[in-house]
């Protein structure tokens, strides 16, 4: 009988944009890219959903023109959650686990997770995932993987990565209406993490900022685990607001002129800006510009760096900070954030993945990208989901597609 090709899709809904990418994972494990897509969003504030009806047309939308790109229907997809209300809560536990010879089994493992989360957790909020940092066996600490060991005594310390209900909630739905199974929910910043980054990087210590359109998510990593996330209710659309109201423009051309002509060097130039439209010229002053770009940026990693500080990783990052995201484009930002944050820092692109055009080899779809990388191992892959199904594509055409949800705890 021959085997089924095996796929992974990546859904990242932004307060921006929807991108999606789609991999073929050989029986190597190794991935290719064969379909990716993108659409401007809607229905969102501050990567929340705040209306159900465009967000569930555009997933469709976007969808529709990564199987048009690949060939391949799409069922299920490991999917992005973002916003001001995603949280890490540090958790500890410990159980008795029987004889001293008793052997540490998966059963252990998880009654330790539920003694640890046991009332630490409110009833408003629903947990993504709990990352172990460290386990305590009989005293020994430092244990990464406990499973096999003996012992009678098993302690936990971990991360617990949290989002709002109704945010979760309102998720699941979206992506019910658009007849996509959930393997997984992960922050953006998490799966941005997965496609820039190493596992030695990780060991060293480092941080992840995901400068999205209306917030900026930090993710910082050390000794190989996830230690904190943390979000900040501002993004690049601030920057662009900033200059329609003080250059007294529209959105439109001051989002040119950020993408054009801002930097993180201020000061280089005094020469105006001139911003075209038909017969129309419009002229600005360059030291207006950089005024307003320094002091939005100045607010954004002054609370980056209070995450840092909250974290106990402030100028503790040995191998600095990887910015991503539709906001780390914006011209020399990376000289500007480490003069602010005093770590080595550079821009992130998705690496370690085949097929990679030049057009999902971007900052902005790291996140996308890093899904796809954690769908690929997310649950079991059945026949009705991931196979290739040579037919017509159901989305944009209200077709029926098998639906999976599998809750993570």
């Amino acid at each position: 009988m021959e085997e089924k090709t095996r796929f992974a899709v990546g859904i990242d809904v932004g307060t921006k944009n929807v991108r999606a990418v789609l991999g073929s994972v050989g029986k190597d494990g190794n991935i290719s890219v064969i379909g990716y897509g993108e659409k401007p969003a809607g229905g969102m504030r501050r990567g929340v959903i705040k209306e159900l009806d465009t967000p569930i047309r555009v997933v469709d939308e976007c969808l529709a023109g990564v199987e048009a790109m690949s060939g391949v229907t799409v069922s299920g997809a490991t999917v992005s959650i973002n916003g001001v209300n995603i949280a890490s809560t540090k958790i500890d536990g410990m159980i008795a686990v029987g004889v001293e010879d008793h052997e540490i089994d998966e059963q252990d493992l998880a009654r330790i997770e539920e003694t640890a989360i046991a009332g630490k957790m409110s009833q408003s909020r629903k947990t993504l995932e709990i990352v172990p940092y460290e386990y305590i066996l009989d005293g020994q600490g430092g244990i990464h993987e406990p499973l096999g060991m003996k012992g009678s005594r098993l302690e936990l310390r971990a991360n617990v990565i949290s989002a709002l209900t109704p945010d979760c909630d309102n998720l699941t739905k979206l992506y019910e209406h658009a007849k996509v199974g959930i393997d997984a929910i992960v922050p953006s910043v998490v799966a941005a993490a997965t496609a820039v980054l190493t596992s030695q990087q990780k060991e060293n210590g480092i941080g992840v900022v995901d400068m999205g359109d209306s917030t900026t998510s930090l993710a910082i990593y050390d000794e190989g685990e996830l230690q904190y996330v943390g979000v900040v209710p501002l993004g690049s659309n601030d920057i662009t607001k900033d200059l329609a109201t003080v250059l007294m423009t529209v959105p439109e051309i001051a989002e040119e002129i950020k993408t054009r002509f801002a930097s993180g060097k201020f000061g280089e130039t005094d020469k105006d800006v001139v911003i075209k439209r038909g017969r129309d010229e419009y002229v600005f002053s360059r030291k207006d510009i950089d005024e307003v770009v320094e002091a939005r940026l100045e607010e954004i990693f002054e609370k980056v760096r209070k995450h840092l500080k909250m974290a106990g990783y402030d100028k503790r990052l040995p191998e600095g900070l990887v910015l991503v995201g539709g906001g780390a484009r914006l011209r020399d930002i990376d000289i500007y954030v480490r003069s602010q944050v005093e770590l080595a820092v550079r821009i992130g692109k998705p690496e370690g993945v085949m097929g990679v055009s030049d057009d999902v080899a971007k900052p902005e779809y790291a996140a996308a990208v890093g899904l796809m990388l954690i769908d690929k191992d997310a649950g079991e892959f059945g026949p009705e989901k991931h196979s290739v199904k040579m037919k017509k594509s159901s989305h944009g055409n209200g077709g029926v597609f098998a639906r999976f949800f599998k809750m993570f705890k």
